[in-house]
């Protein structure tokens, strides 16, 4: 990163980074949680969720680029070891062990909610110290709410068509 750039942060860079690589590993087991939920789901409505699974899955491997960009801007290195994902995540993993639909939009909204939470905390932390990640983060977390919203209207829409069959 440049001198100046790195004058302008307002804040101990090596804890910011340390704060985006524990994000980069959320959005690494994001990824995969949607991922897998999209190979693996059964039940009413799978289509539709496998696609919006799919998306997220995109979604979540672009905001780890992101992250993963800022990071190597600020003169860190992202988590290089898939291991360390899990020491360093604040949401957790869960495993799309039970394929069926409303399992998978449960664990995933509960991921998105973990997500909310972490990219609304760096965003107060770097507000007025660093507008790079700050407006990084803002991005993010933009859609990580839509993503929340999104799988709600799925669950939602798979009640009522439930509903409406029993």
């Amino acid at each position: 990163m440049g001198s100046v750039g790195r004058k302008i942060i307002g804040m101990d860079i090596e804890e910011l980074i340390s704060l985006l690589n524990r994000a980069f590993a959320d959005e690494w087991l994001a990824h995969y949680q949607y991922w897998m939920g999209a190979k693996l789901a059964k039940g009413p409505m799978k289509d539709a969720i496998i696609a919006e699974l799919t998306l997220h899955a995109a979604d979540e491997m672009r905001h780890a680029t992101m992250v993963a960009a800022r990071i190597i801007q600020l003169g860190g290195t992202p988590l290089i070891r898939p291991e360390d994902w899990y020491k360093h995540a604040n949401c957790s993993y869960d495993a799309p062990e039970d394929p069926y639909v409303r399992t998978l939009l449960e664990q995933n909204i509960k991921g998105e909610q973990c997500a909310i939470g972490v990219y609304n905390s760096l965003l107060n932390i770097t507000r007025d110290k660093d507008i790079v990640t700050y407006e990084m983060v803002a991005t993010i977390l933009k859609d990580e709410v839509e993503h929340e919203e999104d799988l709600e209207s799925l669950l939602e829409d798979l009640d009522l068509m439930m509903k409406k069959r029993g």
